[in-house]
């Protein structure tokens, strides 16, 4: 298992992604959302990464993309809950309460949760990433 956001464990999600590459329905909207993660438990205690959606699949890793729809700030327990849990509850109670902050344009990251397809491929895909998670 490994710490979510290292080194270890993007490189570990990028193989998974890659083994499920052409099962995973494709997402048809772009979105380009850089992340700033804080209260990161190991380096400097931040983190930057980025999602983007512009090959039609769901791309996160770690540095910066130039011109992103929107960069989105908050805590690393907030961005494991919504990245590996993949729970929109989460995401919105954290957005209402503060700890999720957003610039740039909001309706692409709202557009985010629900643009992504999925099916058993991509299911299982998600469950060997929360698997390889610490």
């Amino acid at each position: 298992m490994y710490a979510f956001l290292s080194e270890e464990w993007i490189e570990a999600a990028r193989e998974i992604r890659e083994r499920y590459g052409d099962q995973i329905p494709e997402v048809t909207t772009v979105i380009r959302i850089n992340q700033v993660i804080t209260d990161v438990p190991f380096g400097d205690g931040t983190v930057t990464a980025y999602v983007d959606t512009s090959d039609g699949v769901v791309t996160l890793e770690l540095g910066e993309l130039e011109e992103p729809d929107a960069v989105l700030m908050t805590d690393y327990e907030t961005a494991k809950a919504m990245i590996v849990d993949q729970d929109p509850a989460i995401a919105m109670q954290s957005f209402m309460a503060g700890k999720v902050k957003v610039q740039g344009d909001m309706m692409k990251l709202m557009a985010m949760q629900t643009s992504i397809p999925s099916n058993e491929f991509s299911e299982q895909l998600a469950a060997e990433i929360q698997a390889i998670t610490e």
